[in-house]
């Protein structure tokens, strides 16, 4: 075992550059750092708290509710290093704000896609528990997402997502020059008939690390395309942004609902209403 001698700095976090007091309890976390300005536009403010390597940090305030988005780059090592120290630093809830490929055929580019668990089909996860160990969004963070895209009036699905280490081949898509990976012309379809609803790439290790610590996880994507149908437009990052935002506040609520309840969970009986 190995002390904290890896981390130099006693102040911030090594990868994140961020620490206590910069963060919400509630962090959203799109891959792309230029995906924060789509999902800031919609809260009361914003304060950069930090930019290193892939990971840019804003703090601000989503209709009275305190928030952050941190972007994690692609994959989930990288988004793995987020959660981690994000947690050092306080954060108790993330959601995964992304894009995706949608893979059943009612689906259409511009929806949302709403995780209720994760195929781990990523590597990172396996560095921390067993293969045959769930990848399961909370379900508080499940509930507050449908809630929101409920109340935008944004079309959803909900379902499990895949989340693959590659863009091309873990995706069954071809490699250079052509390649083909083992099984890749048999995966999508085996998913579709899985029902599996979605795949991208940082997801189920997000929500696998969460449940391991005790924290809260989720996933709302926008369908960028439909690898059923073949149709690819970059639609819906605002849908999914405003959603995601919308349901920090609506976590925040739930909260303060368990709180005056005197419980540990919320559930249907403590309205939001």
């Amino acid at each position: 075992m190995t002390g904290d001698s890896e981390d130099p700095n006693d102040d911030v976090q090594y990868h994140i550059e961020v620490g206590e007091g910069d963060v919400a309890d509630a962090v959203l976390l799109p891959g792309n750092p230029e995906r924060i300005e789509k999902i800031t536009q919609f809260w009361d403010s914003a304060d950069e708290m930090a930019s290193h390597r892939e990971y840019r940090t804003v703090t601000g305030d989503y209709e009275g509710t305190p928030i952050s988005v941190t972007s994690t780059g692609i994959g989930s090592p990288s988004a793995a290093i987020a959660v981690e120290e994000l947690a050092r630093v306080g954060a108790d809830t993330f959601l995964r704000v992304g894009s995706c490929g949608a893979i059943q055929p009612d689906m259409e580019v511009g929806d949302l896609v709403i995780s209720t668990g994760g195929v781990r089909q990523e590597g990172t996860s396996d560095a921390y528990v067993r293969e045959d160990y769930p990848a399961v969004a909370d379900y508080e963070v499940v509930s507050a997402l449908v809630a929101a895209a409920e109340r935008l009036d944004y079309d959803y699905h909900t379902g499990v997502t895949m989340s693959a280490d590659s863009f091309y081949a873990g995706q069954g898509r071809p490699g250079f020059e052509g390649f083909e990976a083992a099984g890749s012309d048999e995966l999508v379809e085996n998913l579709k008939d899985a029902n599996v609803k979605n795949i991208e790439m940082e997801a189920s290790a997000i929500m696998t690390l969460a449940n391991i610590y005790g924290l809260r996880a989720g996933a709302v994507c926008s369908v960028f395309a439909n690898r059923e149908t073949g149709e690819f437009l970059t639609e819906g990052e605002n849908r999914a942004a405003e959603t995601a935002s919308l349901a920090v506040k609506l976590l925040a609520q739930m909260d303060e609902k368990k709180a005056e309840a005197d419980v540990d969970r919320w559930h249907p009986g403590l309205s939001l209403e």
